[in-house]
């Protein structure tokens, strides 16, 4: 099954168009003639945080709220894999899994794909460089979150190779759940 994860605060639904224009996307990709609406059908707790998962295919769907803890990402290992796809956001993840099993003393994995950096293990990666913050022109998976800070002008797409690793001083993750945050550490190659 396909899937969407959204950020649910105090019974909000978090950039709710952003995911419907994914889910819509990801359901012509996969040539369904079934439409969902997402702000029908999702109704959080009205206290806290979680994180729904919306599980869906051409027949059917699926409804998941889990309170949410953030998982620390402090440091990236860089992986390579040219035959990585994660152009839909799938339920099965046990390619980006045994990657990220690859991870070392690292917290997450950063992972090059045809010599261009992509994503980590769940989320899409920016690097600061010379005063602007760059986001991979070729990610893993055009998320949610970069869709709306590259439609905010926050965000440059570029591609990116390894050795811009090197000229950018911070790192920054984001997706759904944690929005934009700066990786500490930062890479270790």
């Amino acid at each position: 099954m396909l899937l969407e994860t959204l950020r649910c605060e105090n019974g909000a639904v978090l950039h709710l168009p952003y995911h419907q224009a994914r889910l819509d996307q990801s359901l012509k990709c996969i040539h369904a003639l079934r439409q969902y609406d997402l702000k029908s059908l999702i109704h959080p707790p009205s206290a806290g945080i979680y994180r729904c998962r919306f599980l869906y295919d051409e027949t059917e769907y699926k409804v998941e709220f889990h309170p949410y803890t953030p998982r620390v990402t402090t440091s990236l290992k860089l992986i390579y894999d040219d035959t990585i796809d994660y152009s839909l956001k799938d339920s099965n993840r046990d390619a980006l899994n045994a990657l990220y099993e690859q991870r070392g003393e690292c917290d997450d994995i950063l992972i090059v794909k045809n010599g261009l950096l992509t994503d980590t293990s769940i989320a899409n990666v920016a690097l600061w460089i010379e005063g602007k913050w760059f986001t991979p022109q070729t990610p893993l998976l055009a998320g949610t979150t970069r869709a709306r800070l590259l439609d905010e002008g926050f965000l440059t797409p570029a591609l990116l190779h390894p050795g811009d690793i090197a000229r950018a001083t911070k790192v920054a993750i984001f997706n759904a759940m944690v929005d934009f945050l700066e990786v500490e550490s930062g890479i270790i190659s």
